[in-house]
């Protein structure tokens, strides 16, 4: 007589979908976690340590915060990435909404246009740095020429010069983001319903006018996106001083993640760098905080 086999246990159709998604998810999880996870609640615990990457990380308690108040480079820093973030995230969002609303076009090759205004965003950073030096340098660039031509007697230094070398990353890092910041914000403008631009030229509004009650309520959402992203950039920004000035001449674009990485890969202070990392970090929080609680408010 033949055995008959156990029925088969079928496998309910909730736990199969959770199985299916957590196969999809597993792999960049734990990406994440090794590559990002881990080194952020490591870094939390070496900020309170002395440590080397040759030693045994020794605690120190807030030693390395005590350290930091009476740093006056850590202040410098602090300040310099302050003044970049202020004028650069104004700068940058003008720019790109300026580009958004000029080439939201049905124009003859607008696709090109946009494609230009991109390009700089991808193009590598160490050709951008090298570029732009040349355009400023003093004697020779075409920027000073171009000044003295229209009859500036004394040009600014700018890369070399103290005084002009935040203002010359500053256009240098407008000129890099606008063009990703204004596909995002024509994103938001192919958004605006047109029955409202419409309605609003019946009412005999004029091109301000529509610009102020359409447009820009149209694009809140999206301002807020572009405001969050610019200034969590702008506090970040790193590769682009260290290869255009290098944090001067002296001090004057040292910001906090050059000073970082100074601090941690050149003179093998990774307890103290990660302490300023943390403070950095606190910062970043605070002030998108501070955004996502006055942009609710809005809205509400």
């Amino acid at each position: 007589m033949a055995t008959l086999s156990p029925p088969r246990r079928r496998v309910r159709p909730a736990v199969r979908n959770a199985l299916l998604g957590w196969s999809f998810i597993l792999p960049n999880f734990i990406g994440f976690a090794l590559l990002t996870l881990v080194p952020v609640v490591t870094l939390f615990y070496y900020a309170f340590t002395d440590w080397n990457i040759f030693g045994v990380a020794e605690w120190v308690g807030v030693a390395n915060f005590e350290q930091m108040w009476h740093d006056d480079s850590f202040w410098t820093a602090l300040w310099n990435t302050v003044v970049y973030t202020v004028f650069h995230i104004p700068l940058t969002m003008g720019a790109a909404l300026g580009l958004a609303l000029l080439l939201n076009r049905r124009l003859r090759g607008v696709a090109f246009f946009r494609t230009v205004a991109f390009f700089p965003y991808i193009t590598s950073i160490v050709a951008i740095a090298q570029v732009w030096n040349m355009l400023f340098s003093p004697e020779f660039g075409p920027v000073n020429a171009l000044l003295r031509a229209l009859g500036v007697a004394h040009p600014p230094g700018w890369t070399v010069s103290s005084d002009w070398s935040m203002p010359a990353v500053i256009i240098v890092g407008t000129w890099r983001e606008m063009g990703y910041y204004m596909l995002i914000f024509l994103a938001g403008l192919q958004t605006v319903p047109t029955q409202l631009y419409e309605a609003a030229r019946i009412d005999g509004a004029n091109a301000w006018q529509r610009f102020r009650a359409v447009t820009v309520p149209g694009l809140r959402p999206t301002t807020f996106f572009v405001t969050v992203m610019l200034t969590i950039g702008s506090f970040k920004v790193f590769d682009l001083i260290l290869l255009l000035t290098n944090g001067g001449p002296g001090q004057s674009t040292l910001v906090l993640s050059q000073y970082i990485w100074q601090k941690g890969f050149l003179e093998n202070q990774f307890g103290y760098a990660s302490a300023i990392s943390v403070v950095l970090f606190a910062i970043c929080l605070l002030i998108t905080a501070v955004q996502f609680a006055v942009n609710k408010r809005r809205a509400s």
